[in-house]
């Protein structure tokens, strides 16, 4: 078959800050597959769930893989938001299309649909998942995994996740559990906003929970990886980040996206488009310096604040803030969103922020809407986000049995 080398081109574009690796520490669940020479798909007709991120250790696709791989067929592949090559920006609707190389049938889990459907699932005796996922809430693979898991439980298919690192780590929660009145495609499941699991580790509990669509239970089966610890940052991994979706291009990046992403839904600029994505959070015709003093008022730990101004298109300019961690791997990231939120309310008060529906999608991302109200009320943001994380804890206990590592 062809080489993918449109996958070779879109690494190579986002090596910026990952260099690349030596022999890896760990091994995938799609570089344990093929050790094991595919024995768990041993005669099926496979339906591949993946992106640009399914790829093994020595850069060929998990695409690839699975079209060559002895008693194993590849008849369909499905693609969830950002499409298969991870290009389209986030909240586009992509359609389906056929793959250039393998010619197999792509069905989009981000257009008229966001499950598959039992048309598309003819001839399918299992469902593979491998996606690499960034470990907070709001990204949406996370809910193209539960309605995949879903459809294989309605249409009894056994279904397998290839498992992945959590770029976040294992140990470290921060957030609440989104009640039922908030749950939606940014946040499926009552899970704090920084999980610490593993991909394998979501399905088997969104599976041994009964959190799919009428407490069914699919025939999950977890490929797990080798030599993946829970404290284990992605530079010890010895894998080459490929970015996830268009603005998180970096294994960084989801630190900045977890600090960052929620202060974005209220309307703010936050680097989108730009080389620093979810690094830097500003509006058109902020004053960057009283900005800057602002935030560093606040005491916040670990994160270093300069003043920054950036173009995401060319008639508009942003001024603000750039971020950057001054420790690796660091905690209580996602209080940056709120004082972001508290500082700008606090020094730009003719400002608006929540505006239209931004409101409602602030309120999403954050899985209630006691955030936004406690903001407004001009509540400082370090009560506000010591109260909203203050769930994680009991899910510490709750995800242990869960836990495949």
């Amino acid at each position: 078959m062809k080489p993918r080398f449109w996958l070779l081109a879109f690494i190579l574009c986002c090596v910026r800050r990952d260099t690349a690796a030596q022999v890896p520490t760990v091994q995938t669940g799609i570089d344990v597959l093929r050790v094991q020479n595919f024995a768990p798909l041993s005669n099926k007709r496979v339906g591949l769930i993946t992106n640009q991120t399914g790829i093994a250790s020595d850069g060929i696709t998990t695409i690839d893989v699975l079209a060559k791989a002895n008693r194993v067929t590849l008849v369909s592949l499905f693609a969830p938001e950002h499409g298969l090559k991870g290009r389209v920006l986030a909240g586009r609707q992509v359609g389906n299309s056929r793959d250039a190389v393998t010619k197999l049938p792509i069905y989009s889990l981000y257009g008229s649909t966001r499950k598959p459907t039992k048309t598309m699932l003819k001839g399918v005796t299992a469902l593979v998942y491998d996606i690499q996922d960034v470990g907070v809430r709001s990204y949406t693979y996370i809910s193209t995994l539960g309605l995949c898991m879903e459809a294989a439980a309605e249409n009894n298919i056994p279904f397998f996740v290839l498992d992945r690192p959590n770029p976040l780590g294992g140990v470290t929660l921060e957030g609440n559990l989104p009640s039922a009145a908030f749950r939606s495609f940014i946040g499926k499941y009552p899970i704090p906003y920084r999980h610490g699991l593993t991909v394998g580790e979501l399905a088997r509990m969104i599976n041994g929970k009964g959190w799919l669509k009428g407490g069914k239970r699919c025939r999950l089966t977890v490929i797990s990886m080798r030599g993946w610890k829970r404290e284990m940052p992605w530079a010890e991994t010895g894998l080459r980040w490929t970015a996830t979706s268009p603005n998180v291009p970096y294994s960084t990046t989801p630190f900045f996206l977890a600090a960052t992403g929620i202060a974005g839904e209220a309307g703010l600029d936050i680097g989108a488009g730009t080389t620093k994505p979810f690094e830097r959070v500003g509006l058109p015709g902020l004053d960057n310096t009283a900005l800057h003093s602002a935030l560093r008022s606040s005491n916040m730990p670990n994160v270093a604040v300069s003043p920054a101004t950036w173009r995401t298109n060319p008639t508009e300019e942003s001024t603000g803030v750039d971020f950057a961690w001054t420790t690796p791997n660091p905690n209580n990231v996602t209080r940056l969103n709120f004082e972001i939120v508290a500082a700008i309310r606090r020094t730009f008060p003719e400002k608006p922020l929540f505006v239209g529906n931004r409101a409602r999608m602030f309120d999403l991302a954050c899985g209630t809407d006691t955030v936004r109200k406690s903001l407004l009320r001009s509540e400082t943001a370090a009560s506000v986000w010591q109260k909203w994380t203050a769930g994680s804890q009991a899910f510490a206990s709750a995800r242990r049995p869960f836990l495949l590592y």
